[in-house]
């Protein structure tokens, strides 16, 4: 990424944890949580949740260390294809369908983020790094994204804050939310 050093660091240290976390999660299915809008009774597609999720916040840190120094065509595979089958799957079944559409979403703002660091490879910035009416809607959904989680994770029962009973699952989707807001913000 486009970041001071120490920025990239933290945030691949931020992303890697959530990343595996979420692997942990998959791996011990006790230990799943549904997604937002499924209920417990559905574990695979909480199973599902757990590994986009796994390998959003690995890859994540991944590319903010490694940067362009991958060729765009390994992130596109990574990404391109998990989002093409949570599309493919959020159309034909309505069970999970934003869950999924979100996911979506943050594959493919990974493929854009590879394709713009190939046309902008580290410390040479170029008007032509990303396209600014994309980034900006991007920058405005993971804003609100990791808001939205951030206030779920915090609940105000009795007017005390509270770590709600979906914590941890939500704390890494919220860490999540603000690398991808802070991976679009260095392009």
């Amino acid at each position: 990424m486009h970041g001071p050093t120490l920025v990239n660091w933290l945030l691949a240290l931020l992303t890697a944890t959530a990343g595996a976390t979420c692997l942990t999660r998959l791996r011990h299915p006790s230990c799943a949580a549904a997604p937002h809008g499924a209920h417990r009774a559905h574990p695979p597609l909480a199973r599902e949740s757990d590994a986009a999720e796994a390998l959003m916040g690995l890859g994540m840190a991944a590319m903010a260390v490694t940067g362009a120094t991958v060729p765009a065509a390994v992130w596109a595979v990574l990404f391109g294809l998990p989002a093409a089958v949570f599309l493919l799957a959020a159309l034909q079944t309505p069970r999970g369908r934003g869950h999924r559409l979100h996911h979506a979403v943050g594959a493919l703002a990974m493929t854009y983020l590879a394709l713009a660091m190939t046309v902008s490879p580290a410390g040479h910035h170029h008007p032509a790094a990303g396209a600014p009416l994309l980034t900006g809607a991007l920058l405005l959904y993971f804003g609100g994204y990791a808001l939205w989680t951030g206030a779920r994770l915090l609940r105000t029962p009795a007017g005390t804050l509270v770590v709600g009973t979906t914590g941890l699952p939500q704390a890494c989707r919220l860490a999540m939310g603000i690398g991808m807001f802070a991976m679009l913000l260095t392009m």
